[in-house]
């Protein structure tokens, strides 16, 4: 009935949009067959709002995925680079939760682990809100900065990586079986600033999937049921994810055009210095406003990517910038 209720409400949209589209096509040719200039100017003003709820169609389209209409569990891992990348990933962690209170996304801090002396190690968080993995999950890969070092004294160009991961959140009716056989729960004090008791008890719990490999753990509320449920809910969601890539796999749907996710093939480069610019090395899109891209304004990467992912065409060789 869900699904129903969901295709009903496309066709209407869709249907209102054609309707609206032909009538403006009607009053132009009439208007340009009597040269009525008032009545030419009235279609270029509903045309652009018109243009705008046709592309947001067509956005709607290209997330419909099975898993795309679902939250988003994001995690962030500094590489390697040590205050460096940890700073690069805290940069990054910011960028998506400000893309995520753009977007009307809300996000819950799951786990995270300070750096050495700034900086994030890696965090995992949850971009709650609809399409909210379909969205991000145009970001999964290594992402890489070049710029002049702020820890670097004699202000030398650095370049620092940090990968990102996206699942989607599982819902309660989607069955995932997980037995108790298969997981080794292990509980211990939580590290980092903690507060109010966080870091005081044995409240962290960390959770591993014997016959995955998979390892989630949790330790930012005080009480460790709740760390417990929620890593549970990420397990969960991994495992699902899993299911996911598994099935992708046997039907080969554009894998041949994706890059291997491994240091080195990074999908994104953020140039800070000598000159600034963001490039997708997938889709080939780039802007030079990169204090916005920072600032969380990523709508036209995570459109690239999923058009590309639409027609399978993709930027040739996904060159990166040499900036060396």
């Amino acid at each position: 009935m869900k699904e129903k209720a969901r295709l009903e409400n496309e066709l209407q949209e869709f249907n209102r949009f054609f309707k609206e589209y032909e009538d403006l096509q009607t009053l132009f040719d009439l208007a340009q067959s009597e040269k009525d200039e008032p009545s030419l100017q009235e279609v270029y003003g509903v045309l652009a709002p018109l243009q705008s709820h046709v592309d947001d169609l067509e956005l709607q389209k290209m997330l419909a995925g099975e898993a795309d209409g679902k939250n988003a569990i994001v995690a962030i891992n500094a590489g390697a680079g040590g205050t460096e990348s940890q700073d690069w990933a805290q940069m990054l962690f910011r960028m998506y939760t400000r893309y995520a209170q753009h977007a009307g996304f809300k996000t819950e801090l799951v786990d995270s682990l300070d750096g050495d002396q700034a900086g994030i190690k890696n965090v995992t968080f949850i971009v709650s809100g609809l399409h909210a993995y379909g969205l991000l999950k145009a970001e999964i890969g290594i992402h890489r900065l070049v710029r002049i070092s702020p820890f670097d004294s004699n202000a030398r160009r650095h370049t620092s990586f940090a990968s990102v991961f996206v699942y989607p959140e599982v819902e309660d009716d989607i069955e995932i079986e997980v037995k108790d056989s298969d997981l080794r729960v292990d509980v211990y004090r939580a590290g980092g600033k903690g507060g109010q008791g966080v870091n005081t008890t044995d409240s962290a719990v960390r959770i591993t999937h014997l016959p995955s490999g998979i390892v989630v753990q949790c330790q930012n509320e005080r009480s460790q049921i709740k760390n417990r449920a929620l890593a549970m809910k990420i397990l969960r969601s991994r495992l699902y994810e899993k299911h996911l890539e598994d099935e992708k796999k046997k039907q080969d749907a554009i894998e041949n055009s994706k890059k291997e996710i491994t240091w080195g093939s990074q999908i994104r480069s953020y140039v800070l210095q000598p000159y600034r610019l963001v490039k997708d090395h997938r889709t080939g899109f780039l802007v030079s406003q990169t204090e916005k891209v920072l600032d969380g304004e990523i709508d036209g990467f995570i459109k690239a990517f999923l058009r590309c992912s639409l027609t399978g065409q993709w930027a040739k060789g996904g060159e990166t910038l040499d900036i060396e």
